[in-house]
């Protein structure tokens, strides 16, 4: 069974589907969830990707990431995806969305409107090896320090979003 991304125009109308793969060779919108966990600690729960993804192999991300279905509401996917990668079940909040385009060096492309889910849980995950390699919790002070440090260690989306999660966070402590 193929995989299937919705795509999107800027203000996220759906406009129909497309093989995921495909997408991603061609750099066509579409949209995409990325879910950040944080413990009771306040430390952000981190999953290294698995070493054998078409892209960003081994890269440290946000806690899970990808694409929902078509039919599919995108919280829905967020939660099943958060279970699929990391074994895990938590309340999510929608918080904001970004749009971002990148190249990889093997040629493919993100172009994805991001739609930003947060959650609070001090359980530990259960990874998928098919979807990550490890995790870690880290605080956002942490994070940024060693993104500074290792740039290339990070999945570019997770570079993008942080700067929105810690402004949320800075506002909202108390519901993050």
């Amino acid at each position: 069974m193929t995989e299937e991304v919705i795509l999107v125009d800027q203000e996220d109308k759906a406009l129909g589907t497309m093989e995921k793969l495909e997408a991603h060779q061609t750099g066509v919108l579409h949209r995409a969830f990325s879910v950040f966990l944080f413990n009771s600690a306040g430390e952000l729960l981190l999953q290294q990707r698995a070493l054998d993804k078409y892209h960003s192999p081994g890269l440290w991300s946000n806690t899970c990431c990808s694409h929902p279905r078509p039919g599919e509401d995108t919280l829905g996917a967020a939660k099943r995806r958060l279970q699929e990668e990391m074994g895990m079940e938590c309340e999510l909040r929608f918080i904001s969305k970004f749009l971002y385009k990148t190249r990889f060096e093997n040629g493919l492309f993100e172009h994805e409107l991001d739609h930003i889910f947060v959650g609070t849980t001090d359980s530990l995950p259960k990874i998928n090896p098919q979807e990550a390699n490890d995790f870690k919790f880290l605080s956002l002070a942490q994070i940024k320090a060693d993104i500074k440090n290792n740039p290339d260690q990070y999945t570019v989306w997770l570079k993008l979003a942080l700067p929105q999660i810690e402004a949320i966070r800075a506002k909202n402590a108390h519901r993050l």
